[in-house]
């Protein structure tokens, strides 16, 4: 992409257990990239085009809630943008729609059809802000608001404690990504079955899933911080779980449409799920 503009900003303080961070994009020009799954759920708005993706054969609506993917997509735009997306932790979309994360599996649904009048008002306002810096403070007050009333609902103790499960399986995943299923649902303290439902509602799809999205992820950081130096494949594979390179080779194709040294000929290898841009 040429003549573009990205900027990041942290949410407020009582949002980061729940929201990485927001990024803008500003683009005079019709562009096209690829991207790949990535672990998190988005909240993406559109103030001027939208990302058309090829994959799916379709553009994204306006406001765009963005679920848990497995393919690789070449988004393309045809025109000027103005963008702001909201990157969720993998677990943390949930506190503000419900656990419904599993009606967004490979889908990008719009906001406007989940019947929420609180959202219909902010994408409204959205559409009428005048600058991104604004926008962005919109959208973050609008989570705060609705953080509180979610906390304070009949249902709160049991969300939190949900929260606190899947934040704990995350975590474990994220660490290390080979981690056995049933590892994982002891650390919910839930039986097999009802981890999975709980895992599914919450993070959009099965935990054995996202656990290879997390290691394709963990794969492309390793690639990212060796740029500079020859990139031991053997080792990557090792350090990720994978049982040995060859299959480390397939779930990385499967994932990025490219063989690891197809894709640094195509692109630089950056992982959203293991890159903070803030620090």
């Amino acid at each position: 992409m040429s003549d573009q503009s990205f900027t990041f900003y942290r949410p407020s303080p009582q949002l980061a257990p729940y929201v990485r961070y927001y990024w803008t994009l500003r683009s005079s020009e019709a562009s096209s990239a690829l991207t790949f799954p990535i672990g998190c759920p988005q909240i993406i708005f559109h103030r001027k085009t939208t990302f058309f993706i090829p994959e799916l054969s379709t553009s994204q609506p306006r406001l765009t809630i963005s679920g848990q993917v497995n393919f690789p997509a070449h988004i393309r735009t045809t025109g000027e943008l103005d963008t702001i997306v909201a990157v969720f932790r993998p677990h943390g979309l949930s506190m503000f729609i419900g656990p419904m994360l599993h009606d967004f599996y490979n889908m990008e649904i719009s906001g406007l059809d989940i019947a929420d009048r609180e959202i219909d008002r902010l994408d409204y306002e959205i559409g009428n802000c005048k600058d991104t810096p604004t926008c962005v403070s919109i959208i973050d007050s609008f989570l705060l608001a609705r953080l509180k009333t979610m906390q304070t609902g009949k249902h709160s103790t049991m969300m939190a404690l949900n929260h606190r499960r899947l934040d704990a399986t995350v975590t474990r995943i994220l660490n290390t990504p080979d981690t056995r299923m049933d590892e994982l649902h002891e650390l919910s303290c839930l039986g097999k079955k009802q981890f999975e439902r709980l895992f599914k509602s919450h993070i959009g799809m099965n935990p054995k899933e996202y656990s290879r999205i997390a290691r394709f992820q963990k794969s492309l950081h390793l690639m990212q911080r060796h740029l500079d130096s020859p990139i031991d494949y053997a080792e990557i594979s090792h350090s990720c779980g994978y049982s040995d390179q060859s299959h480390f080779i397939r779930e990385f194709k499967l994932f990025s449409g490219h063989t690891p040294t197809e894709l640094l000929s195509v692109t630089t290898p950056y992982s959203d799920l293991f890159t903070n841009p803030l620090l």
